[in-house]
């Protein structure tokens, strides 16, 4: 019975087919484009019209999809997002950051984010905001681009050189008159990240908004995640920058030893130092 039942599990090459069928569909949503068409689908996976169509209606008939209608637009659906998640909850730095996340948005009195890195973005898995009114975690995941955020640089910074070179390599996307929109400038600051211990979005990536973030590493000493404070550029002059940057070190480097990192990164969380 036993041997009957692991040979049942296996995967055959048709069921994989159909796996990286679906996920096309599903990765064609994205913050941009929420809803779509049945042709926009197709154009973007290049799946046959009716392929396209049945992997969609199975889909909706799971909850994973959802149309506007019967020849209306499709969304992603609800199941996606209780799956989702369950994944967060799941997830040692998302239940491990908690407290680091409610002592730094008190202790700075300003809104906190922590993101993972995918690769290419910053993807925001959990904020906090300062307000009395929003005391809530809220897990609401929002990919934003590396080379402009405070998160973003701050994983950025200490990944290997392929990765850094492959996004300097790509166009780096303009968002304000602050973006560092060529490999130059944005190496330079990634060097600066690396030695001081953090990274500022100096209204970067939304004009008048200052961030601050530091990196998170794993228990291997890898940097695959990062905190940030954000405010209104008004709010954090340069001497604020000064004060808050050592909290958010502080904070980052709580969370790398609840996950098991042991290390020293040299950086020590003096205030005062902003270059």
């Amino acid at each position: 019975m036993a041997a009957k039942a692991s040979g049942a599990s296996k995967l055959m090459p048709s069921d994989l087919g159909t796996l990286d069928k679906a996920l096309a569909v599903l990765g064609c949503f994205s913050p941009e484009q929420r809803r779509l068409s049945l042709p926009a689908i197709c154009a973007a996976t290049r799946l046959p019209r009716a392929t396209a169509h049945r992997f969609l209606r199975a889909l909706a008939q799971q909850g994973l999809l959802a149309q506007d209608g019967p020849r209306g637009e499709y969304r992603l659906g609800l199941r996606l997002f209780a799956l989702g998640s369950l994944a967060l909850a799941n997830l040692d730095l998302h239940r491990e950051a908690r407290p680091a996340i409610d002592r730094l948005t008190r202790l700075s009195e300003e809104s906190v984010h922590l993101a993972l890195f995918d690769g290419f973005n910053a993807v925001v898995i959990a904020r906090k905001d300062s307000d009395p009114a929003h005391r809530s975690v809220v897990t609401e995941t929002e990919h934003a681009p590396a080379h402009c955020t405070a998160v973003g640089k701050a994983m950025l910074a200490f990944q290997p050189e392929a990765i850094i070179a492959r996004i300097c390599q790509a166009r780096l996307p303009r968002f304000t008159p602050a973006t560092l929109a060529d490999a130059r400038s944005l190496r330079a600051d990634l060097a600066r990240i690396v030695r001081l211990g953090y990274a500022l979005d100096d209204a970067e990536h939304r004009v008048g908004v200052r961030c601050i973030g530091a990196p998170i590493r794993d228990r291997a000493g890898i940097v695959f995640a990062a905190i940030s404070v954000t405010a209104a550029a008004a709010r954090v002059p340069t001497k604020r920058i000064a004060q808050l940057a050592p909290l958010v070190i502080d904070a980052a480097q709580d969370i790398s030893r609840r996950l098991g990192w042991s290390g020293d990164t040299g950086i020590t969380a003096k205030r005062g130092s902003t270059r």
